[in-house]
C-alpha cells in the first residue's frame, strides 16, 4: 500500500496559492487515476485506488499547512501495513525555480512547516518527498518568502503548471510502482529546460 500526501491549505482563499501545489498535483492524480476524494474521520481527505496491481491511497490534510503531520499520523495508525518507505509527501519549494523537481528518500524539513509537522509526528526524517519547485531563482528573506508562498500563481505560472501536470503524475506513478532509485534517476531536474539538452545527454537516459 502506498500512500501519497499532498500538502495545502483547505478552502477556497488559498486554492491556487503556491503553498498549495501539493492539492493541485493530488486533485489531478485523481482526476486521471479516476478515484473520488472523500471526507476521512479526521481532518482530512482520502481518496483509494489500484494503479497496475499496486493498492495506493492519496491525502489531502485539512488541517491547515503547519499541522500536517496530524492527519498523515492518523492514516498510517489506520493502514498500519503501510511503511514510512511507501510513503510520499508532495509540496512546494519556493527555493526552487518553477519547472524542478527534486524527490529524495529522507531529509530535514527544509523550513518547510508542513514538513516539520509530519516529521514531529512520525517521529522520523525517513519519509520520502517530491519537492515542487514554485520559485522564480530569486533568493528571498523570510519576510519576503511567507507572503510569496501564501500568493496565487500568476496566469503565466498556472499555464506553465498545466503543462507540468502530467510530469508530476508520471512521477508519482513511477514511486508506486518502481524502484526508489529509477524515480530519483528520471525525475530529478528542471523540466523547463530539456530542450537545452544535446543528443549525448539524451542517450546517457535511462530507458
Amino acid at each position: 500500500m502506498k500512500l501519497i500526501v499532498g500538502l495545502g491549505n483547505p478552502g477556497n482563499t488559498y486554492a491556487l496559492t503556491r503553498h498549495n501545489i501539493g492539492f493541485i498535483i493530488l486533485d489531478y492524480l485523481a482526476e486521471y487515476l479516476k478515484c473520488e476524494f472523500k471526507a476521512g474521520k479526521g481532518e482530512y481527505y482520502l481518496a483509494k485506488g489500484k494503479f497496475k496491481g499496486e493498492e495506493f491511497i492519496l491525502l489531502k490534510p485539512v488541517t491547515y499547512m503547519n499541522n500536517s503531520g496530524i492527519a498523515v499520523q492518523e492514516v498510517l495508525e489506520i493502514f498500519p501495513e503501510t511503511d514510512l518507505k511507501d510513503v510520499l509527501i508532495v509540496f512546494d519549494d519556493f527555493q526552487l525555480k518553477l519547472g524542478t523537481m527534486r524527490i529524495r528518500e529522507q531529509g530535514s524539513d527544509g523550513g518547510h512547516n508542513g514538513i516539520s509537522s509530519i516529521i514531529y509526528h512520525l517521529n522520523s526524517m525517513e519519509v520520502p518527498r517530491l519537492r515542487i519547485g514554485i520559485g522564480k531563482g530569486e533568493v528571498m528573506r523570510k519576510d519576503e518568502f511567507v507572503d510569496f508562498v501564501l500568493s496565487n500563481f500568476s496566469e503565466t505560472e498556472i499555464e506553465i503548471i498545466k503543462t507540468l501536470l502530467p510530469t508530476y503524475k508520471d512521477c508519482i506513478l513511477s514511486f508506486i510502482k518502481e524502484p526508489f532509485k529509477n524515480v530519483m534517476n528520471r525525475y530529478n531536474k528542471h523540466f523547463l529546460e530539456e530542450e537545452k539538452e544535446t543528443p549525448e545527454d539524451n542517450q546517457k537516459e535511462t530507458p
